[in-house]
């Protein structure tokens, strides 16, 4: 069943780029001699017309913030070091570490040599591939295969989608009226190179620089609201009766952040794997994630100021890439996320 998403306060502000012509002269090429009559009816060609987006463009107080948290993930990921606590899981194929906030995943790769196993060899050291990568910013699992044929197997499930991933976010907003949703949209850059939220219905079509919009889908459910409510284990996505997904299709504005008033704890489902996809469908939603400045959510929260954005990969589950065996990993709790756990 689709049904078309249709927020009742929608963005003001529409980006519409206007139909431009383009006429092309052979008798010359000053525009000064010019004449009607020298225009040929084949000499006139539409310009590539580009989707617009439906999110708006970066604030402008996102620049310098996201220049400075770079600069601080530079110098806290030249000095970062995996503990033993960060280990999730390790075996003789992988090894599942949990993240830190602010950490950059190539910092991470290059501090799992000292937590090899004894049987490691150094030719095993070499062969260290992430299979999964997480924003500078978000906390939470990360899979690291510890040989190319691994490495190869794990990093096609994670591209054909077989990995199942949940992830904990906590936004700033007006609470939505849903307890679950489930939208699906279109994915690009736009023409200053930002990524943003497209109609579905413009999936396919190019944008600037000669990319396509590619379709994004997540599914998200409210744990609770300013700390009331229930931290419930990840639910399944059901299906209807004919094998799709009932899904919000996305072909209109995004829902307007009029006000910040709540706090609100979601676990995401994304279906896709796009680039910032979970941030940008918050957003989308009127509920960005606390801290996300370059997708609207707020720097300074109750007399606070946050150096990053509160999202966390919680869970991973799959095929075990030698095996075949399903395996499931569960990363620790990060302290915005625990209060409600031990409310429990």
């Amino acid at each position: 069943m689709t049904i078309f998403l249709s927020p009742l306060i929608l963005h003001k502000t529409i980006w519409k780029s206007p139909l431009i012509t383009l006429r092309f002269f052979s008798n010359s090429i000053m525009a000064d001699k010019i004449h009607s009559n020298s225009i040929k009816e084949d000499d006139t060609i539409n310009t590539q017309i580009y989707p617009i987006p439906l999110s708006p463009p970066l604030p402008a107080i996102s620049k310098q913030i996201e220049l400075n948290r770079a600069m601080s993930a530079s110098s806290k990921s030249a000095l970062f070091s995996l503990s033993s606590d960060d280990i999730v899981f390790q075996d003789e194929w992988i090894i599942v570490v949990n993240k830190p906030m602010g950490v950059y995943c190539e910092s991470v790769l290059a501090s799992v040599p000292q937590f090899l196993t004894d049987s490691a060899t150094p030719s095993t050291t070499a062969e260290l591939h992430l299979a999964n990568r997480l924003d500078r910013d978000t906390s939470g699992l990360m899979v690291i295969t510890k040989s190319h044929k691994v490495a190869g197997n794990l990093v096609r499930a994670f591209t054909d989608h077989k990995v199942r991933k949940t992830y904990l976010a906590l936004c700033i907003g007006l609470a939505p009226k849903w307890e679950t949703v489930s939208i699906k949209s279109g994915h690009g850059r736009s023409k200053f190179g930002v990524w943003r939220v497209y109609a579905a219905s413009n999936v396919g079509r190019t944008l600037p620089g000669g990319s396509v919009v590619r379709e994004m889908s997540t599914t998200f459910q409210v744990l609770s609201v300013n700390g009331k409510g229930s931290f419930e284990e990840p639910i399944n996505i059901k299906s209807s009766p004919n094998g799709e997904e009932n899904y919000e299709v996305v072909e209109e504005w995004g829902v307007n952040q009029v006000g910040n008033s709540d706090e609100i704890l979601i676990r995401a489902y994304p279906r896709s794997g796009r680039t910032h996809q979970i941030r940008l469908h918050c957003q989308y939603l009127g509920i960005s994630i606390r801290g996300d400045v370059k997708y609207e959510g707020v720097y300074e929260w109750k007399g606070l100021t946050y150096d990053g954005h509160a999202l966390h990969a919680e869970t991973l589950l799959f095929d075990h890439p030698v095996t075949g065996l399903p395996v499931e990993f569960r990363a620790p709790l990060p302290l915005w996320a625990q209060i409600l756990e031990d409310a429990k």
